[in-house]
C-alpha cells in the first residue's frame, strides 16, 4: 500500500499542491540563484548588457518580494496551510542549514554583483 492510496482524497489534494508549491519555489529559487551567478559572471567580464539588466530585475523583484513579506518566503504561509510541518519550502531540496542561511550567503553576492556593475557601467563602453 503506497503512501497516497492510504490518504483520504483531500489529503491527497494537499499533498499534490504541497508538491506543486514546491516544485514553483524551486523553480524561483533556482532562476534567482542563476541570475546572481550570471551577474557575478558578468561583472567581472565587464558585460552591463540587457541580460545583465534583466537578470538584475530579477534578483531585485525577488528581493523587494522577499523583505516586503518580513525577510520570510511568501510561500511559506502558503506550504503551512497545504500541511507542511515547517513552511519553509526550501529545506525539502536543500540541506536545512543551507537554506536557512540563503540570505546570509545572496547578500554579499548581489552587493559584489552591483559593485561590478556601477564599476563598469561608470567605466562605459
Amino acid at each position: 500500500m503506497t503512501i497516497l492510496s492510504s490518504m483520504s482524497s483531500s489529503q491527497r489534494r494537499r499533498s499534490v499542491a504541497l508538491g506543486a508549491v514546491t516544485a514553483i519555489h524551486t523553480l524561483i529559487w533556482f532562476t534567482v540563484e542563476m541570475s546572481v551567478g550570471y551577474l557575478i559572471w558578468a561583472g567581472v567580464r565587464g558585460r552591463s548588457d540587457r541580460r545583465a539588466g534583466l537578470a538584475g530585475a530579477v534578483v531585485a523583484t525577488e528581493s523587494v518580494i522577499f523583505l516586503a513579506n518580513g525577510a520570510r518566503c511568501p510561500l511559506t504561509g502558503l506550504a503551512e496551510s497545504l500541511g507542511a510541518e515547517r513552511g519553509s519550502v526550501t529545506d525539502i531540496f536543500l540541506p536545512r542549514w543551507f537554506a536557512r542561511l540563503l540570505p546570509v550567503i545572496n547578500v554579499p553576492l548581489v552587493a559584489a554583483a552591483v559593485f561590478l556593475h556601477a564599476k563598469n557601467l561608470r567605466r562605459g563602453p
